[in-house]
Formats: structure tokens, C-alpha cells, sequence
């Protein structure tokens, strides 16, 4: 396995770290492809339709297409996104990467900008544990895949990141909090709370390696 060195980590001309494609962008391309045939409409007909119903909340359009077109959820919630100017466009990727620096800029403004070097420092370290390695922002959370999510970066309060590790029901640390992930088989079923530089030691290192080999 590969590893970069610290002057080989995945950067743009700015300094920033660059992202990979979230896998869910993907997912969008071959939903909009398809949904023609499964629903009788393109996704801009469908928009246009939501938006010329003139219906005013959220819940309301949800309702409307469920009970009038017998809509699935996902398509329910993924055509409202739309209809309102959300979710990730046509799943371009181009489109997502500009994006995704947003996202981050966004998660670490105002009151939680001295989150700002522990979350680099997390990413600094799982950018190291191999090239497989890629981090793509959400609004709220940082994810890091190699073949799935095996952690997540959170900054939970203006004080805190939550590190989360996909480590299964295994638990040898009592700095290892559940997430309850496990019971409800999500990927994510640990927590380490930081606080500060400081507390990513050895320690921490050790539970990211753990969790990356997991997803071989």
C-alpha cells in the first residue's frame, strides 16, 4: 500500500484539500436516467409539475405526489429537493467537487472556526493511510471512504468533532463511545469526542488504521 508523504497530500493550488466525487452523485445519475420510464416523466416534468401546484410547505408536495402519482419515498423526496433548488443538481460531478469546499467553508464558520485545524489534522492522517483514501463533504459531516465509509468527521458543537469509525460491534477502548450505530446496523458504531489537538494521539491514529483495514 501506497502512503503519501506530508508534502504529497491531495491539495489544490490554494493550499485546501481536494475532495473525491461522494458515491451519492453516482446514485443521482442513473435515478434521473431512469426515471422516465419508472414514473412516465422527466425529472424537469416533474419539477414543473411540483412547482406549478402551488402547494406551499414541503410536507404538503410530499403528500401530493405520494397519494396522487403513488410516488416511492425517494423519488418523492428527491423531486421535491428539486422542485425547491436543493440536493446536488443533475449528479454532475464537477458540479458536486465546487461544491464540496462550500460545505466545509460552511461547517466550519462562525462559532466553530477553531474546529477548523483538528478537522485538518484528522484528514491530514486518513489522506496518509493510503491513495484509496477519499474524503466528500456533506453539509453537516465530512465522510472518508475507501470502499465504504470508514469514518466520518462531525463537528457536533462550536467545542467539539465527534471522529466516527466503522469498527463493527468491537469495542477494546474505553475512549470508543457507541453510537448505537451497530444495533441498527449503520456503518458508523464509534465515537471519539476532540477537543483540542492534543487529543489526537497515538490512540486515535491506531482506531483510524483499524477502521481503514476493516474496509479492504
Amino acid at each position: 500500500m501506497q502512503h503519501f508523504n506530508q508534502t504529497e497530500l491531495p491539495t489544490n493550488k490554494k493550499g485546501k484539500f481536494t475532495f473525491g466525487v461522494h458515491p451519492a452523485v453516482r446514485r443521482i445519475q442513473i435515478w434521473i436516467s431512469t426515471l422516465q420510464e419508472k414514473t412516465g416523466r422527466t425529472l424537469e416534468e416533474w419539477v414543473d409539475l411540483v412547482q406549478r401546484s402551488k402547494l406551499k410547505t414541503r410536507a404538503e408536495r410530499k403528500k401530493w405526489l405520494k397519494e396522487e402519482f403513488e410516488l416511492g419515498s425517494m423519488d418523492v423526496a428527491l423531486i421535491v429537493e428539486r422542485a425547491e433548488g436543493q440536493g446536488w443538481g443533475d449528479g454532475d460531478p464537477a458540479a458536486y467537487l465546487e461544491a464540496a469546499q462550500g460545505y466545509v467553508d460552511a461547517m466550519f464558520a462562525g462559532p466553530k472556526a477553531g474546529l477548523l485545524p483538528i478537522y485538518e489534522s484528522i484528514l491530514s492522517i486518513s489522506y496518509n493511510l493510503g491513495k484509496d483514501v477519499k474524503a466528500c463533504p456533506c453539509k453537516t459531516i465530512v465522510p472518508l471512504y475507501r470502499n465504504h465509509v470508514f469514518a466520518e468527521i462531525k463537528p457536533t458543537t462550536r467545542n467539539r468533532i465527534d471522529l466516527g469509525l466503522a469498527l463493527g460491534g468491537m469495542r477494546m477502548s474505553s475512549r470508543l463511545i457507541s453510537t448505537g450505530g451497530y444495533e441498527k446496523k449503520d456503518r458508523i458504531t464509534y465515537r471519539i469526542p476532540l477537543t483540542s489537538l492534543s487529543e489526537i494521539d497515538d490512540e486515535v491514529r491506531h482506531w483510524l488504521k483499524v477502521a481503514y483495514d476493516l474496509d479492504a
